[in-house]
């Protein structure tokens, strides 16, 4: 039976990635922060894991959770995840970001070299592009503090790769979504929005820049490809992206028509929430080197993943009123 530890185990991406783990007959150790309260997407399988306390920036508890767990795959998935907060958090951000993976890099190093290690890495670390779609192989040119921490990470994990032989490979990961986003994130506010409008519990939806685009996927099919990574017989760094750049446009219209309603009469614009300066353009990924090496491809397409999302909340928030009128 393999073993696995995972950082960020209560995050989208981590609970996902327990689940696949554990279906594929994995012991499953997470690491939260000291204190941490209880998360609300592993609960479902939280009585199959393993949680333990570590401290992302203290090398030695990163140690002695490796010592006592004793996995034979590490995936670094914890860092914050809302870009724009990352500007009103810079150092909180480079910490856990940066510094943090590079711990748990050394920790690896010092307690057993042949622990194969993924990073969560981002497109966020191309920035304005120089080219697209974006490949292994396209210049790092980040400009929010989140990409350029996501960088330093992603050279960190290529620099222990070249140095120590190490089993280290990076996901460059584009926009993967899912209905265990929190609702800051633009895809479920808009899922969110939509169902609850549908419902009548809801009025309008505000949004900022409509033509701003992304290159869209679904979380479980990305957390395949991190699994995937890991069983290869040489450490690499792959892109995992659908390859498709949609609007916030496109995805508002699919996720309204999919409830049968009209976006326009109920979308309002509202210029302050524009990002401005800080809005990146042109981030599309070419994931060849996935499909070719790891026989990776996505399940969902994005009118499928804009559905999802959409249907979640609907049931999410008729559970909630029926629970409401119960009470």
């Amino acid at each position: 039976m393999s073993r696995a530890l995972v950082t960020g185990i209560g995050g989208q991406d981590g609970s996902y990635l327990a689940e696949l783990l554990l279906e594929r007959g994995y012991t499953v150790t997470g690491v939260v922060r000291p204190g941490a309260a209880a998360y609300g997407n592993i609960e479902a399988v939280r009585d199959r894991i393993e949680l333990i306390e570590a401290d992302l920036l203290d090398q030695a508890s990163l140690a002695a959770a490796l010592e006592q767990t004793r996995p034979e795959e590490v995936y670094n998935l914890a860092a914050p995840s809302f870009v724009p907060a990352s500007w009103d958090q810079p150092v909180t951000t480079a910490e856990f970001a940066a510094v943090g993976a590079t711990s748990l890099l050394e920790a690896i190093r010092a307690v057993d070299p042949s622990i194969r290690f993924y990073q969560a890495s981002s497109s966020e670390i191309f920035g304005e592009p120089r080219e697209s779609p974006q490949t292994e192989d396209t210049p790092l040119d980040p400009v929010t503090p989140y990409g350029v921490a996501k960088a330093y990470a992603h050279f960190m994990v290529n620099s222990y790769r070249r140095q120590y032989g190490l089993f280290a490979c990076s996901g460059i990961l584009y926009n993967h979504e899912s209905p265990r986003r929190p609702l800051q994130f633009l895809p479920r506010k808009v899922a969110h929005g939509a169902a609850a409008i549908s419902l009548g519990q809801q009025e309008e939806l505000v949004l900022g820049d409509l033509d701003a685009r992304r290159d869209w996927g679904y979380a479980g099919d990305y957390v395949r490809a991190m699994w995937l990574m890991l069983q290869q017989d040489e450490p690499r760094d792959y892109i995992i992206a659908s390859g498709e750049s949609h609007s916030v446009r496109e995805l508002v219209q699919c996720a309204f028509a999919h409830v049968g309603l009209d976006w326009q009469d109920y979308v309002r614009v509202d210029p302050g929430l524009q990002r401005g300066a800080a809005e990146l353009h042109h981030l599309v990924g070419d994931s060849a080197r996935a499909r070719e090496q790891l026989g990776w491809s996505s399940e969902l397409d994005f009118d499928q993943l804009a559905h999802l999302l959409v249907d979640a909340d609907v049931e999410r928030l008729q559970a909630l009123a029926t629970s409401m009128e119960r009470q």
